[in-house]
């Protein structure tokens, strides 16, 4: 299966997208992995769902795909948009993010974060193997996110901001 920048290679605006988000999706899942050895039930998870809620619109916006870009944008365009956000199946992508939402994706991941729960009580090792599967589930469920954006921004032909999005 391609990764999200194999995917977006041939398109210097989309590889630029992924690069920027590779880099907001490494610092958190870091984050998310150092709070998952911390053996305090419950903790990981409060942490995953922050560091979700942050990530997932910072992709979003590195892909033009945010709520208040496509309020910019002309209504033809974004019925494009929410066509193609309706194929792809996202639910992440042109909304606002709640805690609902970040849910609703945490459950492709759920066997991976159940996992975590069991091993950060093991002592030393099981720490560590909570906060790898903490770094992979997060990094795992950013690349999928990455992938959806830009299967929704081919199929609506969007034309992503090369040099990132400013306020």
């Amino acid at each position: 299966m391609p990764t999200a920048l194999q995917m977006a290679s041939d398109d210097a605006a989309l590889a630029a997208a992924v690069t920027r988000s590779r880099k907001l999706l490494h610092k958190r899942a870091v984050v998310a992995a150092a709070a998952s050895a911390v053996p305090v039930p419950g903790l990981d998870w409060a942490v995953d769902a922050a560091m979700l809620s942050r990530l997932i619109p910072e992709i979003n916006r590195e892909f033009g795909l945010t709520p208040q870009q496509l309020d910019q944008l002309d209504p033809k365009k974004r019925d494009q948009i929410q066509k193609a956000v309706t194929m792809v199946g996202s639910v992440l992508i042109g909304k606002l993010i709640s805690r609902d939402l970040i849910l609703k994706a945490a459950t492709k991941i759920g066997m991976r974060l159940t996992t975590k729960q069991l091993a950060k009580y093991v002592p030393f090792a099981g720490q560590i193997v909570a906060a790898t599967v903490g770094y992979a589930a997060i990094r795992y469920l950013g690349e999928e996110h990455m992938k959806d954006c830009i299967r929704v921004a081919r199929e609506a032909q969007l034309e992503v901001p090369l040099l990132g999005y400013s306020a």
